[in-house]
């Protein structure tokens, strides 16, 4: 006959995919109950770990049924729970600031594919480099590119002790840099499909549920457009200024503008324009620049905004090839153009805020 140790050992089995850490040691699955032929359990996910809920209640059922004499089980949601997130979450909409976190700054673009996650990545490299403690928030939901970029996707992000919404994730480090990823909360190739409520749940939990340490900046990658991420960004936290990436295309343009517009809405102080992708140096001509994508966007959009181009970032191999190996160029290639231009844009943000 099946006991609660026997139930217990089944799902002591089931990992969480971040910490790898087991459900039953991370208090999320308790109260096992077993009356033959039914096994009752309840479940008490942090809001941080909803995007896998379907595959544990699946995970537990295949575990316990397993069992000859189990036929039905039974998942009761920690109601304290459910009401503890709530009133979590309304909470947060009242807090002023994260204690932790000195200067919040966003990397934003009104259209994917322009580099954006790249800009993010070198210029929190590169502000680690000025001494400054920093970290970097992959808040880019749909798209988590950032671990596999700084070379950390099989790095598994620790959890503090106790259990539901008093457990907080311990980012993980590279570079000098403490980064947090929806990408180490999901198995490889997992979509997330998520609306509004539940995005702004976990940007809210990875602003608030983290254990940063006194960092001078989070860096945070938005995803593209102007949606729900953006909005619960600026409703949650006060931000020290969003940087607007485009390429120098016009049809990228236009979509930096609705992201711009989007800001000034919000009230967000927008620090100025990054043009990524300015021109390709071929790496046998150092001294040559083609403008393989047009020019003059990124001057464009800050001077109908009044607002400054802090940098132009031109392409390089090397650029493209150590990111592919998890190596930000500004850590692999220090003397590089691209690389040159990450630090003096970490400089212009240090000057702006800390010097």
């Amino acid at each position: 006959m099946t006991t609660v140790e026997d139930a217990n050992f089944a799902l002591s089995k089931i990992l969480d995919a971040g910490s790898k850490k087991n459900l039953i040691e991370l208090a999320w699955i308790k109260n096992v109950r077993v009356n033959i032929p039914r096994v009752i359990i309840t479940l008490a996910l942090p809001s941080f770990a909803n995007s896998q809920r379907d595959r544990i209640v699946q995970e537990v059922r295949q575990s316990l049924l397993n069992f000859e004499d189990i036929t039905d089980v039974q998942i009761e949601v920690d109601n304290n729970m459910s009401q503890s997130n709530q009133e979590g979450e309304n909470n947060l909409k009242e807090l002023q600031r994260i204690k932790e976190i000195k200067h919040i700054i966003a990397i934003s673009s009104g259209k994917g594919g322009v580099g954006k996650s790249t800009i993010a990545v070198n210029l929190a490299c590169s502000l680690a480099k000025l001494g400054l403690e920093t970290g970097l928030l992959d808040a880019d939901i749909y798209g988590p590119n950032t671990p596999s970029m700084l070379g950390v996707t099989e790095e598994n992000p620790k959890v503090t002790e106790g259990s539901g919404n008093d457990q907080r994730l311990i980012p993980v480090n590279k570079y000098g840099i403490s980064i947090v990823s929806m990408g180490f909360l999901i198995e490889e190739g997992q979509p997330v499909i998520w609306r509004g409520p539940m995005l702004n749940s976990i940007i809210r939990q990875f602003l608030y549920q983290v254990e940063w340490s006194n960092l001078d900046f989070l860096v945070i990658d938005l995803p593209p457009g102007t949606g729900d991420a953006q909005i619960s960004l600026a409703q949650s936290v006060p931000i020290s200024g969003a940087i607007v990436v485009t390429t120098p295309q016009q049809v990228s343009l236009q979509d930096a503008r609705r992201g711009l517009s989007m800001f000034k809405q919000l009230g967000v102080p927008i620090l100025g324009v990054v043009e990524n992708m300015t021109a390709f140096i071929p790496p046998d001509m150092p001294n040559k620049k083609y403008e393989i994508f047009g020019k003059g966007a990124g001057k464009i959009l800050a001077s109908e905004n009044n607002l400054p181009l802090l940098a132009q970032i031109p392409i390089e191999i090397p650029l493209v090839n150590e990111s592919n190996k998890g190596i930000p160029i500004s850590i692999s290639e220090p003397s590089k153009e691209s690389s040159i231009k990450f630090s003096e844009l970490a400089d212009l943000i240090k000057k702006q805020f800390i010097d």
